[in-house]
């Protein structure tokens, strides 16, 4: 039978602590990519956001309008207990592709390869549709193959291409360069910015 990756799944592993993905800290490309942002007052969602520690760091240095999304209540619990102060209005404990809203910045930290591959198609368009004009896509993609059966689902840079250059502009789509070291040479960082 083939595994469903449905909320009791996440569920699951947030409870049994079977989270490999899970870094423990935001990870450098993207604190690099947020310590540059200037405007603090833009709209971020975080979707399958597990422990965010991405959204912490945001929240921290001042950008208030950081939205996380997670089909399983854990990881949002985690959260919620690191960072109290956080609104908990903007902790959205739901699907993805059932999301509504506007966003200027979408940040990827290991949601994509999570998904079920039958799925890229659907993500790609409903990140479009969550973007507003001129909204960015953000952050990492395994470029790489996993030995054991996903979740982690990996590929590559040239499939990846096929599913996103439908909806975005390619303004980064290369092999990050300040990966940590377990993921070195196996990710993109990307920019991608919604077409007109």
């Amino acid at each position: 039978m083939e595994q469903d990756f449905n909320a009791a799944y996440w569920q699951e592993r947030y409870t049994q602590n079977n989270t490999g993905w899970d870094t423990g800290s935001i990870t450098p490309p993207l604190k690099n990519y947020f310590d540059q942002l200037q405007n603090k007052a833009i709209r971020i969602l975080i979707p399958g956001c597990g422990n965010a520690y991405e959204a912490e760091y945001l929240f921290r240095n001042g950008f208030e309008n950081v939205y996380l999304v997670d089909v399983a209540p854990a990881p949002l619990r985690n959260f919620a207990q690191r960072v109290p102060e956080f609104p908990e209005e903007q902790l959205l404990h739901q699907d993805f592709f059932e999301l509504e809203g506007k966003y200027d910045l979408i940040v990827e930290q290991t949601f994509f390869c999570a998904l079920d591959p039958a799925l890229r198609a659907a993500y790609t368009e409903k990140m479009a549709s969550l973007l507003a004009p001129g909204g960015k896509l953000v952050g990492l993609l395994f470029d790489t193959t996993f030995q054991k059966p996903g979740p982690p689902f990996g590929g590559n840079r040239e499939e990846y291409r096929t599913y996103f250059e439908l909806y975005f502009n390619f303004i980064l789509f290369e092999t990050a360069y300040n990966s940590i070291p377990p993921r070195q040479g196996n990710e993109l960082f990307i920019i991608l910015e919604l077409k007109n």
